[in-house]
């Protein structure tokens, strides 16, 4: 797997690079599995913009992923293919009984493979087990934060988890971001890493391609008015006449915690990713 560079014909194609897709093996999606994804250009049910910078963007269909692996036994890889919703590529799986599903596909997985689900399943990349039954040491993604709900955690292209240690009804999973978490052993993940490695690695190249992808344009505070930004305002080129930067709404930028300290979850955590 490597990334496309395009040679530089216009000022857009000047550093612009793109996936070689050499894992893709399936270029139609499973018709059974798809759904309408509604857009909402950042806006909730009042018609107010609740998340700043959405809108526009291609047209989309949801592909449903089957993030519990709920359905046990044995199935078929019959295709790779690329999902417009999300970084990692999918693989369409095909039951013994005919059932369809698609999960998110693993590094090496490819047509015709057998992935298996359940708790005496091997460990190899696409089964997916209970975390009682992994070694520790072993590379997981897609894992559930409570059991049945479907995974939750490290589900973004080229990431992995690692299982550091099993004790008293607990792992403790170290996360790509370097934070050390307890999840329950009765909690199921998948073994590998996630496909397309290379996602990091591409560049855009052009304001476009952005748009492309539903994402708008944003403006500095510092060329807003006062009543628009605490940056704004002022003559010419301004300062931002504070001692650090701030969003909108006043609130540090920077470094500034925005995690609740009080929060229920916190006792899970047995390192944060700040290494504290």
């Amino acid at each position: 797997m490597a990334t496309i560079k395009y040679k530089p014909t216009t000022p857009a194609r000047r550093n612009m690079s793109v996936p070689d897709f050499a894992e893709i093996t399936k270029f139609s999606p499973e018709k059974s599995l798809l759904t309408v994804k509604k857009k909402h250009a950042g806006r909730n049910s009042y018609g107010k913009i609740t998340v700043r910078h959405h809108g526009g963007g291609n047209k989309q269909k949801y592909r449903i992923i089957d993030f519990k692996r709920a359905c046990t036994g044995e199935a078929t890889v019959i295709g790779i293919e690329y999902d417009p919703n999300r970084t990692a590529y999918i693989a369409l799986l095909q039951y013994e009984d005919g059932t369809k599903k698609y999960m998110i596909a693993p590094v090496g997985l490819t047509d015709g493979d057998k992935v298996y689900s359940g708790a005496d399943a091997d460990i190899k990349p696409g089964n997916t087990l209970p975390v009682a039954n992994i070694p520790v040491g072993t590379l997981i993604y897609n894992i559930e934060l409570y059991p049945g709900k479907g995974g939750q955690l490290v589900r973004s292209a080229g990431s992995f988890a690692q299982l550091m240690a099993k004790e008293n009804g607990m792992a403790q999973v170290r996360l790509p971001s370097g934070e050390v978490r307890l999840i329950r052993l009765d909690c199921v993940a998948t073994i590998g890493q996630v496909s397309n490695i290379e996602h990091e690695n591409v560049k855009v190249g052009k304001a476009g391609k952005t748009r492309h992808r539903g994402i708008r344009p944003t403006v500095r505070g510092s060329v807003m008015n006062p009543c628009d930004h605490p940056h704004g305002g002022g003559e010419g080129r301004s300062p931002i006449g504070r001692p650090a930067p701030v969003t909108p709404w006043g609130k540090p930028t920077l470094g500034y915690k925005t995690r609740n300290k009080k929060s229920k979850t916190e006792k899970f955590i047995v390192k944060h990713r700040n290494g504290k």
